[in-house]
């Protein structure tokens, strides 16, 4: 391993992805289980409810995976480092989380994973499972809001994967749960910096590069390309930066408004640097009349040891705030 690569404490560095996934299933205490190759299902859930099913690549836990739980998803189908889930995997977990109201996939949007939900949904069709399918959209920067069907699903899967849950604890049909959910997407906008870039642990290489005096303005959870860079600079001068963007956006956020407001680090980024930027961001908040109904500062959207912070914000009506003030226990997110 040379110098410019990552330290990580690990094994095979091709084996991660399934390392990683047995330890999880650990970590849940017995409250959920392995099924297939690589996928993890609540037990115990409502019986004759419609199910929620969540996944993507492994390497940014607690994402996805680590947000299934009470309240939250039922089950997760995971992929490899970065990579989508093959459709085998995601019809294993389909199957599994199925209880004859139907499965609803929710998942970010990247090429891999589409094509892949897609077939597993097809091939579910053939087992006779209805499936829906609400795509998370969230990244601001990375296309218009005419071209919102292009943008990337980054750290607002959070609140939304929450907001989801706590429909999926409540509701009785396929067609709620799949309106909430595409609701709690509609009402999502982030942002993200990037200061330093993750690695593959395959290759323990850089996944882009950045240089030291500049950060990445917009740019996505793997290194993908934002709306450029900007001088490195203080927590004092990003907040308004990312706030604008968001602010700027569609989502129409009026004076009176309630908000989840979530601060993220993309891995490396310290609690210290998210604080004072949370300080930096709530005065610029409450100066426009927007309420912060409830905070979350954490690393959950995670690239490895990439370092930089997202900050996401959900608009809550009374229906979504509802939801929201249910309690849900997850390895990533738990709300009491």
């Amino acid at each position: 391993m040379s110098n410019n690569s990552a330290k990580k404490i690990i094994n095979d560095p091709l084996k991660c992805a399934d390392e990683l996934f047995d330890g999880l299933v650990l970590a849940y205490d017995g409250k959920a289980r392995k099924v297939g190759e690589r996928s993890i299902v609540m037990n115990n859930l409502r019986p004759d409810a419609p199910a929620l099913l969540v996944g993507g690549g492994a390497g940014h836990e607690p994402i996805y995976h680590g947000l299934v739980g009470k309240g939250m998803a039922d089950g997760a189908a995971i992929g490899d480092i970065f990579a989508a889930p093959p459709p085998n995997i995601v019809l294993e977990a389909t199957q599994a989380v199925s209880r004859g109201k139907g499965v609803l996939f929710l998942y970010g949007n990247y090429a891999g994973d589409v094509m892949n939900f897609d077939i597993g949904a097809e091939l579910a069709a053939d087992e006779g499972i209805e499936v829906r399918t609400v795509i998370i959209a969230d990244d601001v920067c990375s296309a218009p809001p005419t071209a919102k069907g292009n943008r990337r699903g980054v750290a607002g899967l959070v609140p939304i994967t929450k907001l989801a849950g706590a429909a999926a604890m409540t509701v009785s049909t396929l067609d709620e749960l799949e309106r909430i959910a595409q609701k709690a997407v509609d009402n999502t906008r982030t942002v993200g910096v990037s200061t330093k870039p993750g690695s593959i642990p395959a290759t323990g290489q850089p996944t882009f590069e950045l240089a030291d005096d500049v950060i990445g303005l917009g740019m996505g959870i793997h290194g993908e390309k934002g709306v450029g860079l900007i001088p490195m600079c203080t927590a004092d001068e990003l907040a308004p930066k990312i706030l604008d963007l968001i602010f700027a956006d569609d989502l129409e956020l009026n004076a009176g408004d309630e908000i989840v407001f979530f601060v993220n680090s993309l891995g490396s980024t310290h609690m210290m640097e998210l604080l004072i930027l949370l300080r930096a961001a709530v005065p610029l908040i409450e100066a426009r009349g927007i309420k912060i109904h409830q905070t979350i500062v954490d690393n959950i959207v995670t690239c490895q040891e990439m370092a930089g912070v997202s900050f996401s914000v959900t608009k809550l009506d009374a229906e979504l705030k509802a939801l929201w003030d249910l309690p849900c226990e997850s390895i990533g997110y738990t709300k009491l």
